[in-house]
Order: C-alpha cells, then sequence, then structure tokens
C-alpha cells in the first residue's frame, strides 16, 4: 500500500528535529508494516487546533487523486486536536479511499479500537484546552500586575525592565497632537499623513494608514486604562491624553463611522452529524427561520424534507433536542459507576493492544540466559576471543533489547487511569453554555441519535455489549 507522512510541530519555539523525529519513527513504521512512502506533507510552527495548515489542506486534497491509501502521523494529535476536524477530515478521507494511522499509538480495528480511538482525540482536545487555560492563567496574573502580556506595544509606549508600560518621549507628544487634531475637527486621512510625515510607525512597524490611525484613536491605554480580557485598571499605564480629550474622539468617531448591516448570528447545530430521521434514514441538518416580528427560530430538519423527497418528519427545535440529548448523556455516562468502567476498559484495551513488549521480553529472557553461560563458561576456564566477542555481542543485544522494552513501555502507557478518570470528572463539570464544550462531549460520546414521533433513541460509543 501506497502512504504518505504527515509531521506538524505547533509553534517557533519547537525546532526542526522535532520534524525529523516524526518522520524517522513513522519511516520505521511503514517498514514493519511493509507500506511504500509515496511523499510527505510538512506543517512547521503550525497549531493542530484549527485545519487552517497549508500542507494539511493540500494532503486532503490530493487524497481525492488516489495517489496514496495511508496516512501515517507520529500521534493522532498531529493529525488534529479539534474533534470536529478530526472527525470532518477523516470522513472526506474515508470517501477518498485514505485511512489514518498512528506510527506510536496501537489502535485496533475492532469496536475497542473505536472507544480507544475516539478518548486519544478527546484527550488530545482537552489537552490544548488546559494548556490554553494555564497560559490565559499566567497572562491573568500580569495584567493584574498591569505588565505587558505579549501584545503589540502601542505608539507611545516602551516597555521597563520590570515589564511595565512607560512613556516613549519620541512619540508620546505625536499621539497627543493625533487626539487633539482629530477632536478639532480634522480627518482621519490628515492625522495618518502627519504621523507618516513625523516619521512614526504603527505598532507593526509599518505606515500609519487609516484603519490602524483609527484603532490607535479608540486606544483606552492612551487615557490611562490597563485592559486584558474582563481586567480593567484605571492608572494601570502613564496616561498621555485626558478623559475630555479621548471622550470627545470617541463621540466623533462613533458620529462619522459608516454603518454596517449586521451579519446574521451563526448557529452551530452540534447533533447534525450524529442525528438520523427514524422515517427515511437521512441526517437532520440545521434549519432557521424568522417569525413576523422578527424572531429567529433553529431547528433540526430532516435533509429528505428539505428537498422535498417525500418525506414529513416534523422539525425539532434545536434547543429542546440538545437539551435532552445532553442530559440523558449526564445522567447516563458520568455517573461514578460508569466513569470507573470507563477507565477500566481503557486501560484493558491498552494492554490487549501491544503484543510486542511480551515478544521482546522473552527474547531478553533468552539475552540473559546466554550472558550467564557466557559467564559460566568464562569462569570454567573457557576463554577464547570467540568467547569475549559473543559475550560482547550478547551485551549489546540486552541493551537495544531494554531501550525497544523502555519505547514500547513509553508509547504503550499512553494514558494512566488516573488522566482519564480525571478527564471524564473534569467534563461532567464541563460549562454547557460553551460551544467547545458541547462540541467535544457530542465527539466524544454520542454516536447516533435517531428521531422518532415522540422520542429520541440515542446511542452511545461506550456501551454494554461493545
Amino acid at each position: 500500500m501506497k502512504a504518505v507522512i504527515y509531521a506538524r510541530y505547533s509553534c517557533d519555539h519547537q525546532r526542526e528535529e522535532s520534524i525529523d523525529g516524526q518522520l524517522r519513527e513513522c519511516k520505521e513504521f511503514a517498514q514493519k508494516q511493509e507500506y511504500l512512502i509515496v511523499g510527505s506533507y510538512i506543517d512547521r510552527a503550525m497549531s493542530a487546533k484549527t485545519d487552517n495548515r497549508p500542507q494539511f489542506q493540500q494532503m486532503i486534497k490530493d487524497s481525492a487523486k488516489g495517489g496514496f491509501d495511508i496516512i501515517i502521523v507520529w500521534k493522532l494529535d498531529r493529525f488534529a486536536r479539534n474533534r470536529y476536524d478530526s472527525a470532518h477530515y477523516k470522513s472526506i478521507l474515508r470517501r477518498n479511499g485514505v485511512k489514518v494511522v498512528s506510527a506510536t499509538e496501537v489502535i485496533s480495528e475492532g469496536a475497542e479500537g473505536i472507544i480507544l480511538e475516539s478518548v486519544l482525540e478527546g484527550y488530545a482536545e482537552y489537552y490544548s484546552a488546559e494548556l490554553s487555560e494555564k497560559v490565559i492563567r499566567g497572562l491573568t496574573e500580569n495584567a493584574l500586575k498591569c505588565q505587558y502580556n505579549g501584545s503589540p506595544i502601542p505608539v507611545g509606549y516602551i516597555i521597563d525592565e520590570t515589564k511595565h508600560y512607560q512613556l516613549d518621549p519620541t512619540t508620546a507628544p505625536f499621539v497627543k497632537d493625533a487626539f487633539e487634531m482629530y477632536a478639532s475637527g480634522k480627518m482621519v486621512k490628515d492625522i495618518y499623513e502627519y504621523l507618516n510625515s513625523k516619521g512614526v510607525k504603527s505598532s507593526y512597524g509599518k505606515p500609519m494608514n487609516k484603519t490602524n490611525t483609527t484603532a490607535f484613536l479608540r486606544n483606552t491605554k492612551y487615557r490611562g486604562h490597563y485592559c486584558y480580557r474582563d481586567i480593567k485598571i484605571e492608572n494601570g499605564v502613564p496616561r498621555i491624553v485626558s478623559d475630555e480629550l479621548f471622550e470627545a474622539v470617541q463621540r466623533r468617531l462613533n458620529k462619522n463611522q459608516i454603518s454596517r448591516s449586521r451579519f446574521k448570528a451563526k448557529h452551530e447545530y452540534f447533533l447534525s452529524s450524529k442525528m438520523v430521521c427514524s422515517d427515511c434514514g437521512a441526517f437532520m441538518v440545521g434549519e432557521s427561520g424568522t417569525s413576523r416580528k422578527g424572531t429567529v427560530y433553529n431547528y433540526y430538519k430532516c435533509a429528505n424534507v428539505k428537498k422535498r423527497l417525500g418525506c414529513h418528519r416534523p422539525s425539532l427545535r434545536k434547543d429542546l433536542a440538545e437539551k435532552l440529548v445532553f442530559q440523558k448523556l449526564m445522567d447516563e455516562k458520568f455517573t461514578e459507576d460508569m466513569i470507573e468502567r470507563i477507565a477500566d476498559k481503557v486501560m484493558e484495551v491498552q494492554k490487549e493492544e501491544n503484543s510486542a513488549i511480551p515478544l521482546l521480553q522473552k527474547q531478553l529472557a533468552e539475552i540473559d540466559k546466554g550472558i550467564v553461560n557466557m559467564l559460566n563458561a568464562m569462569q570454567a576456564g573457557i576463554l577464547t576471543k570467540s568467547t569475549k566477542a559473543r559475550l560482547e555481542e550478547l551485551e549489546a543485544q540486552k541493551e537495544k533489547l531494554e531501550l525497544d522494552i523502555m519505547k514500547e513501555q513509553l508509547h504503550d502507557e499512553i494514558l494512566t487511569r488516573d488522566q482519564v478518570v480525571l478527564w471524564l470528572k473534569t467534563l461532567k463539570t464541563l460549562d454547557l453554555t460553551n460551544d467547545d464544550n458541547k462540541r467535544i462531549l457530542v465527539d466524544t460520546f454520542i454516536n447516533s441519535i435517531i428521531v422518532y414521533d415522540n422520542k429520541l433513541a440515542v446511542s452511545f460509543n461506550f456501551r454494554d455489549g461493545a
């Protein structure tokens, strides 16, 4: 079978060696599986939380050409750390006859493989979200001290050695001039032409223009306000303009702002890839409608009803359907007993998956026996060049086997039981008003939802007998 390798690292702090390591292990895996490597796709300094990765998108596009059958990744989180993206693109690849495999995570083809892959991908997304929370926590601590948090430094300021904002004596006077000019009736164009004539550059080191000058005039730091997310501290940075001057500029900006039509709010239909009409078997897809009073209503509607293909299934209110499904999920899958059972099953599956360790341990025992025999022979006075060479050979084999066992154990211990339990208990407490949380729960646990006239039949990925 023909295969390609997809490799990725997340940020500029990582190095090219990260890619080399991924490629090396993927090639070793391909050789063991007798796959023919026909190419590779590599994204550098690209997060898997987004699908906006050039080489990734090129690989998905190329999969339709039939040039390869397998995509090898070092770990599944190299492919995606977003459950929605993972399911979406794997579905496309399946239609194109292409399968994604992990070089270091041994996942079977059966039912156990489905739940293990689901948990691995869900955990990768959870880890990504948790890492993001830790970063935000650190930035929040900086913000409470009014320290610089890494964003572009506004014109008129510099950062001192304690990471606090200080006035830039060379550009701060021009900031005040710009506010006074606009308050007195000058146009934005007049202001950025003035700033450019004085050699003032934007926060990104580029010439001033209409867009960055308007944003410049909106920046509350110039009135002394420090802002980060929900943290707002008055006099947290040195003031350049008075409150009166700042407010006068805002009133004029608001008055002159060009009105734009509001974009219709987009709602995500979390169950659309899981919910099926019991009458015709078509998916229930998102649909919205507006009443005469302008109220927007959102529904799940049978795709065949929408296409007028003969089905007469009534639409189902989005908020009601999601409320019922999430309540069912929370009631059945997050009990103490079920959490323990899922954790036990994941541990059981992980042990079943790796058959390499027992074989390597058997080989190591045979090598140890051979070394003992050689040492006994040497103690008995049998010492020749060949026995010494054989002993050195056995010791080298033993060292390699011990290293191979260590690698397999590292790969085999994908998740500890405590990690699985903690993750499940964390999911139990997720805020269901957050769209990301809803997506994680649906993609990880919901297998299908059949819509009947008076009920929803929910089937989970983890259930008795599966």
